[in-house]
């Protein structure tokens, strides 16, 4: 039996409001949500932010921990401990983390994907053992031009448990990479390849790429509906995409690099997800959309941290001030409420009675929010 615990004197941000009040927590959950002074005296907060625990739905940030140089490999069991210290650090309490199936032969980090399934299993063994500070959940993104996706995919369900599974297609000259510029700018800085070697680079992909998704797409959607697992789609561009993903049952809308594809995916009724870094940096390192026009047109429904995990948070925050957001509790909906429903995790995700007690200590302000404390389920994580 957990002991109560009463926060006071926060900053508290629920679903639809935000006052100056308490929080009690037990045995794991929030049993009662206030305004003003406390019942009884509490964990004084001192003013700071008290907000439900983040969750990230798409960061494939444990492969710079395995590769944090190019060719270096890190300890992996050493790895999932340090990328899961990163994602609590952040302020994540519930995070699906993104492993690639799917080897792209040209890809520089087809040996981080070909070891998936052992990741997945020393995150397994890690969570088992009471070694993580984080809920870990499995989000798998599906390269659906590679030669091996079908298979891969195949062998890892039949071994884990996966919660979301994306379909990706990062052949150049569409989606992501329409503009085969900023593929040039992006695959050659990865991997120090000149442009006459980026050129036969798209030329391969281009020739095999289309061929191999219209094959492969269809076996993976029927894999996800024989297991149960909701679809994202990932960077769709057109309405033509945007009605492919809708037939094929998608309901959350990763990443789309158009305002019209945006607003056909909502429309349509997927959750809309957008990258966190993309906010923070003031636009899209690949020249697509801004986030920051999807939230002003009102057509953003989630954020990912992607490949920087502090970015979840100062994302929500610099959102605040959109007209399309409702403020920072519209803000922080983004990263939490949003992201819990759109996934059927309906225990978490706000400060309200009966929910888990995935809470954050942020002090700071919009430019520079502070993680101060993190708690799963009651229990000091971070």
């Amino acid at each position: 039996m957990k002991a109560m615990q009463i926060f006071s004197n926060a900053d508290i941000v629920t679903h639809d409001d935000r006052f100056r009040g308490y929080v009690v927590v037990e045995n794991g959950l929030i049993s009662e949500v206030g305004a003003g002074s406390a019942p009884e005296k509490g964990h004084d907060l001192g003013g700071d932010y008290l907000l439900p625990g983040l969750i990230e739905i798409h960061t494939d940030h444990l492969e710079a921990h395995v590769m944090p140089r190019p060719k270096v490999e890190w300890n992996p069991a050493s790895a999932v401990l340090a990328y899961d210290a990163q994602i609590a650090a952040s302020g994540i309490t519930t995070v699906f983390d993104s492993l690639r199936i799917g080897i792209d032969e040209h890809e520089i980090k087809a040996g981080v994907s070909a070891r998936v399934a052992e990741f997945a299993g020393l995150i397994a063994e890690a969570a088992a053992a009471g070694h993580l500070r984080c809920d870990h959940l499995t989000h798998i993104r599906c390269e659906v031009p590679a030669r091996d996706v079908v298979d891969e995919l195949a062998r890892f369900l039949e071994r884990f448990p996966v919660q979301l599974i994306s379909l990706m297609d990062h052949t150049p000259g569409q989606r992501q990479f329409r503009d085969l510029g900023k593929y040039f700018t992006y695959y050659g800085g990865k991997t120090g390849k000149s442009d006459a070697d980026v050129r036969e680079v798209v030329e391969r992909r281009q020739n095999t790429g289309a061929a191999r998704a219209g094959q492969n797409r269809p076996l993976i959607v029927a894999m996800a509906a024989e297991h149960g697992i909701r679809l994202a789609s990932h960077d769709d561009t057109t309405l033509d995409e945007v009605a492919l993903s809708q037939r094929d049952g998608v309901s959350v809308a990763e990443f789309p690099t158009t305002l019209e594809a945006a607003q056909a995916s909502q429309a349509a009724g997927m959750a809309t997800v957008m990258g966190a870094p993309n906010v923070v940096r003031g636009g899209s390192h690949s020249g697509n959309v801004a986030a920051r026009e999807l939230a002003d047109a009102n057509c953003l429904d989630m954020l990912s941290s992607d490949y920087v995990p502090a970015s979840l948070l100062l994302g929500a925050f610099q959102l605040a001030d959109s007209p399309g957001i409702g403020g920072l509790p519209g803000a922080i909906r983004l990263v939490t409420a949003n992201p819990a429903r759109a996934l059927g995790l309906d225990d978490r995700g706000m400060i309200a009675v009966g929910k888990r007690a995935d809470l954050i200590r942020v002090t700071g302000s919009a430019a520079a929010p502070v993680v101060r404390t993190v708690w799963r389920a009651g229990e000091r994580v971070a």
